[in-house]
């Protein structure tokens, strides 16, 4: 086993991922996030990787959602990306933790403003019982905001995902795909070959 093997999982999903982004295919940052439920079932949405460094792997979120309520009762998660044009893909799991305010901070400041006042409307994950009711809600804390920056709400906040296991899958004919696998053990990491 060789710690330096996950510095080389995770320089390999980079260049990965920086080959999805040169493609100027739509949404290469989309990742599967998959949960668990409080009753032990799978859950799983698509959301967007905002970083990734040799942390792990960060999305934003409104925390008082589903996924952050599950996130919070069982910090386990696991990523799925899927780059067809490449027929290549990489599952990541491991456990999240909250980034710090200062990191969420910065990436809020990024938003549009749109995007931030939309997440000071959204109830998220709650029961809504017409669009219009979205759009009044929208509109008073476009109002509530107007002419000043809009702050970013306590409850909206990121995760990163440290990874315990990263593996890539590659496409080849005959469905003999290529599958390697990098895996922590204590502190070290191990690298293997899987069958298709």
């Amino acid at each position: 086993m060789n710690p330096d093997l996950y510095a080389q999982a995770m320089q390999r999903f980079q260049a990965l991922f920086a080959r999805a982004q040169s493609l100027n295919i739509p949404e290469p940052a989309a990742m599967s996030l998959a949960t668990v439920s409080d009753a032990g079932g799978p859950c799983v949405r698509t959301v967007l990787l905002k970083t990734v460094d040799a942390g792990g792997f960060v999305f934003y979120t409104n925390k008082q959602s589903s996924k952050g309520t599950q996130l919070r009762h069982n910090p386990h998660a696991a990523l799925c990306f899927f780059w067809q044009p490449l027929m290549e893909q990489v599952l990541v799991e491991g456990r999240v933790e909250d980034v710090s305010g200062a990191e969420a901070d910065t990436y809020w400041a990024t938003r549009a403003r749109v995007s931030q006042i939309g997440a000071w409307a959204s109830l998220q994950s709650e029961p809504l019982s017409a669009r219009a009711e979205l759009e009044k809600r929208f509109v008073e804390f476009e109002k509530k905001f107007a002419g000043q920056p809009v702050p970013r709400p306590s409850h909206w906040s990121g995760f990163r995902l440290r990874p315990d296991m990263i593996e890539f899958w590659c496409s080849r004919p005959g469905r003999l795909h290529e599958r390697e696998r990098y895996s922590r053990h204590g502190d070290a990491w191990k690298h293997t070959l899987v069958y298709p």
